[in-house]
């Protein structure tokens, strides 16, 4: 069964809903997911039908060689295209990836955070 756009979702919600200290809401928009650490934001989801990508936020350098390697990654929506990407159903896009860019993301945000308000 191929990798689907609410596979890719939910194993992004599912990564970020287990790590220590995230909050979920919708400060933007009622379409789109907002995951944060220490009040700061690490994933975004949209619940646009149309539109089944998650939004993370990626080192520069590893944001461009995912996205040379794989077309369905483009820079970012929503947020600064240099530091975030953007991530959709496509060639080499598996739960282990997403799971992973997730998992980056929340490490690259909680290292920005003083060490006193980070999550335990």
């Amino acid at each position: 069964m191929p990798f689907s756009g609410e596979d890719l979702q939910d194993t992004a919600r599912a990564t970020a809903g287990a790590l220590p200290g995230v909050t979920r809401g919708r400060p933007f928009t009622e379409h789109l997911d907002v995951y944060k650490v220490a009040g700061k934001v690490f994933l975004v989801v949209t619940e646009d039908p149309d539109d089944l990508i998650m939004t993370v936020k990626a080192e520069p350098e590893y944001g461009r060689l995912l996205r040379a390697s794989h077309p369905s990654v483009v820079p970012g929506r929503y947020l600064d295209k240099r530091h975030w990407i953007s991530v959709g159903v496509g060639r080499g896009v598996t739960a282990d990836l997403v799971a992973d860019l997730v998992d980056h993301s929340y490490r690259l945000v909680l290292d920005t955070v003083p060490r006193g308000r980070r999550p335990r």
